[in-house]
């Protein structure tokens, strides 16, 4: 297994200016919100202590990220504050600041020699980065932090499935599954005067921004910080690993490792659980090779889809074959029709799926099994697949911590047959895969689920 600091194919250039006499590199922090395991923060370093300079971080806090509400930004901060705590110790000062993160990102580099900037997938994610590369004085450079293999190296197309993209990655593996060493910073950067938001209150700060307040925070489930992301992975790692590969679609279990929501805000990095879980005992081969299966293959044929796909975010994103089978069937008879309202408060006739909604709805979080359920009955409870479609991800993003992710958008669209193949033709669902209560009863504990569902709603 090699062992080295950054591959060259992480990096791009996104554009052709050189670099400036300024007063420090930047390294404008957005998607990989984390000081560990953290190539771009490390490149950032290096380029900082070769120029002679102190390394700044800038972070941009919008009230208005999209689909993002209440939740979501307690998560976010909790973990942002630890982040600027840990870049403290190594002599890097943070600076938070409120307002679009490109245009923070602009104001932070006009000082700049150079503008380091990590990788998002997301439409709006690559329109701040052009714009930061458009408009900014000197050189900008994107590094690829939050998968394991990058993007580009493993496809330059929208792959069709898992089966055609996990060749493709494994055959990179050796390559990329390499420590990351932290580089120490040269020169120190708390001595510098920009100011930034005060993360220490984040209540304080909460008052002070136009959200969504709807949304009641999981903080009972869920705290955001890279160090809770290692605690959990630490448990999972003693206590859960062993039947994860006979478990993971047990959903009455908790025999998963909740790294999703840390994954989707970058505060841990995928890198990272992955030469953890190589360094696991051989004796769990089973399931080491189910958690990496989930954790590289499934997740960045993900980020393939969505970096390659425009529309990822609307029912357009389905194949055509998808498409004309429900088309087809559009005007088929439904014997249950619910509006959002009636799915979103759990009031349908079907136990197993409220059970779920209310999972969702109370911690934040949904095993991933029940996720595929949950989806498939409000393709069959909805007037038309377009309606349930929007549905669907709506409900997806509000509710879980990891929604508005490329992981979202890719299991959403995989229940209108993203990534699948077409199967026995049925009333409404066309050729669409089926799933159904009689599934669950026979493949897991499906009244245990609901009972660990109330004892969860009931400490929330």
């Amino acid at each position: 297994m090699k062992s080295e600091i950054i591959q060259n194919s992480r990096i791009q250039y996104l554009n052709t200016l050189d670099l400036q006499k300024g007063n420090y590199v930047l390294y404008w922090m957005q998607q990989s919100q984390r000081a560990e395991y953290n190539h771009a923060l490390e490149y950032a370093i290096q380029q900082a202590n070769r120029l002679g300079q102190g390394l700044l971080v800038g972070f941009g806090l919008m009230d208005n990220y999209p689909e993002a509400n209440l939740r979501h930004y307690i998560f976010m901060l909790q973990g942002l504050k630890e982040t600027q705590a840990s870049l403290a110790k190594r002599g890097i000062k943070m600076v938070v600041r409120k307002g679009d993160p490109a245009e923070i990102a602009l104001a932070l580099g006009r000082e700049a020699s150079l503008i380091v900037c990590d990788r998002g997938y997301q439409k709006h994610q690559k329109q701040w980065r052009a714009q930061v590369a458009r408009e900014a004085d000197c050189r900008v450079v994107q590094v690829e932090s939050d998968v394991v293999v990058p993007v580009g190296v493993v496809s330059e197309k929208a792959e069709y499935a898992a089966r055609t993209i996990r060749p493709k990655i494994h055959r990179h593996l050796e390559t990329y599954l390499a420590e990351l060493r932290p580089t120490q910073a040269k020169d120190h950067s708390l001595g510098f005067t920009l100011k930034g938001i005060d993360l220490s209150d984040i209540e304080k700060i909460l008052k002070k921004m136009n959200l969504d307040c709807n949304v009641a925070p999981v903080t009972a489930f869920f705290k955001g910080g890279t160090s809770q992301a290692v605690k959990k992975f630490d448990e999972f790692l003693r206590c859960r690993l062993k039947h994860y590969d006979q478990h993971s679609n047990q959903p009455q279990t908790d025999d998963i490792s909740h790294m999703s929501p840390y994954l989707h805000f970058g505060q841990i990095s995928p890198l990272y659980l992955a030469m953890r879980i190589q360094r696991a005992d051989r004796f769990l081969q089973k399931a080491k090779d189910a958690f990496l299966e989930e954790l590289i293959v499934r997740r960045e044929l993900a980020m393939n889809f969505v970096n390659y796909s425009e529309n990822y975010d609307s029912y357009q994103c389905i194949p055509q074959w998808a498409q004309k089978t429900l088309s087809h069937h559009q005007k088929d008879k439904r014997a249950h029709i619910y509006t959002r309202k009636q799915l979103e408060n759990a009031k349908t006739h079907d136990e197993y799926w409220n059970a779920a909604m209310r999972e969702m709805k109370y911690t934040g979080f949904m095993h991933n099994y029940m996720r595929m359920y949950w989806g498939k009955k409000i393709l069959e409870w909805s007037q038309t697949p377009q309606k349930a479609f929007q549905t669907t991800l709506a409900i997806n993003n509000k509710y879980f911590i990891d929604g508005r992710d490329p992981n979202s958008y890719t299991g959403v669209a995989w229940i209108y047959g993203v990534h699948d193949r077409a199967w026995a033709e049925r009333p409404i669902f066309g050729k669409i895969r089926y799933m159904a209560a009689s599934g669950l009863e026979r493949k897991c504990d499906i009244q245990g689920y609901v009972k660990k569902v109330d004892s969860l709603v009931d400490r929330a």
